[in-house]
């Protein structure tokens, strides 16, 4: 595995932790949280769990610094260390982040996602110091992520301070048994990367006609982000020449291509797979539809919002403490119904979703702001070492 030998950092050092997608809410939130607390003069280092497959070490290591998520961090002051491992290199990846926690004196380890929740988190307890996670929600099907899922919520116990970034996450956290003192709820917000493109260079990107209706889908593509519920909302809008532009990729792709073609509506959906700068096309989308049937805070409705398009979304999870009825149209989940019918007052009649668009915009500019964010991080690491400091003293006096 290939971790760098730095010099020790300051006692107010903060690392995280994550095994990065090429792109993702999980990712665009661990940008912005590292990159704003590394502004505010802390030192930061963001350890970047990658799998080696079957690369030889140096193709590997080469490979792993243009993977989209460490370029992303180029011109700023954050230090980004990819840990490369073996398929399951479990335990080397644990030596690895002890390794990169000595070195630079981790005053925090901040976890984010599964495996590290699980494999690493317990390196901040070795070293005795607040151990956070950031729960962006919760994913995946089958047997195999259920056990995965289970083994993981029994971490979230284990740890000082657990971040919920809605309520209902928060409310699922403490069900699963997490100590309710111990979960404090964050909400997401939204640290733009890179200015959108004008409509012509986005509908350029996207592949559209200047006078084609496309509505945009962004996300992975799993279960719990309800691709299949749109393909079946189209399936009732064929009387309308709409494009569904999908970005994103998943392990899901092959049988969702399966059922567009099944419920014959594979024409009017291009699947665009992963694009690095997804945020700057929104602005060649005319709907934004977002058919989760689980979400935290999704930042895909945060740049929705910013590119000001009118959005169409299921009330599920944090989705409506970020849009009301008055910023987007909010559907039932798991409703193809519905959706379709929300999607066709869109196209037409679009002087609702307009003004929806525009009061959104407002509503993003003066309730995300990412200053009083960080100030909640600060505070929450803050009181965790106090609280660690105070129980270490009482254990000294008794």
């Amino acid at each position: 595995m290939d971790v760098p030998v730095v010099q020790p950092a300051s006692q107010r050092s903060i690392l995280h932790v994550l095994a990065p997608a090429p792109a993702g809410g999980l990712e665009r939130v661990v940008r912005a949280l590292s990159v704003g607390q590394a502004a505010r003069g802390q030192t930061v280092t963001v350890a970047a769990v990658l799998e080696r497959g079957q690369r030889r070490s140096a193709d590997a290591a080469a490979e792993a610094y243009e993977h989209p998520f460490i370029t992303s961090f180029a011109g700023t002051s954050v230090l980004v260390v990819p840990v490369i491992v073996g398929r399951r290199g479990y335990l080397g990846e644990r030596a690895a982040i002890r390794r990169l926690a000595a070195q630079h004196a981790a005053g925090i380890v901040h976890t984010h996602g599964r495996r590290p929740d699980v494999v690493d988190s317990g390196i901040a307890r070795e070293r005795g110091v607040p151990s956070v996670t950031t729960v962006h929600g919760f994913t995946g099907a089958g047997l195999r992520s259920f056990v995965n899922a289970a083994i993981q919520r029994r971490a979230f116990r284990q740890f000082d301070g657990v971040v919920a970034v809605s309520d209902t996450v928060a409310d699922a956290l403490m069900r699963f048994g997490v100590p309710p003192a111990r979960v404090h709820v964050i909400q997401n917000v939204y640290d733009e990367v890179a200015p959108p493109l004008s409509r012509p260079d986005a509908r350029a990107r996207l592949g559209a006609n200047a006078d084609e209706f496309v509505i945009g889908w962004v996300g992975r593509l799993s279960r719990e982000k309800g691709m299949d519920v749109l393909l079946a909302a189209l399936a009732e809008l064929r009387d309308r020449p709409l494009t569904v532009s999908v970005i994103g990729s998943g392990a899901e792709r092959s049988a969702l291509e399966a059922d567009a073609v099944r419920l014959g509506v594979s024409g009017a959906v291009r699947w665009m797979g992963h694009v690095n700068d997804a945020a700057r096309l929104y602005r060649g989308f005319d709907l934004f539809v977002l058919s989760s049937r689980s979400e935290g805070t999704p930042i895909a409705l945060f740049e929705a919002m910013d590119a000001e398009i009118p959005v169409v979304a299921t009330s599920v999870g944090g989705v409506p403490a970020v849009v009301s009825p008055a910023e987007a149209r909010l559907v039932p989940p798991e409703d193809p119904h519905a959706l379709a019918q929300a999607i066709r007052e869109a196209y037409d009649d679009p002087a609702p979703g307009r003004a929806r668009a525009v009061s959104a915009l407002l509503r993003l500019r003066t309730r995300y702001a990412v200053g009083p964010w960080l100030d909640r991080y600060d505070r929450l690491y803050a009181d965790l070492a106090a609280a660690r400091a105070r129980r270490a003293a009482g254990r000294g006096a008794a």
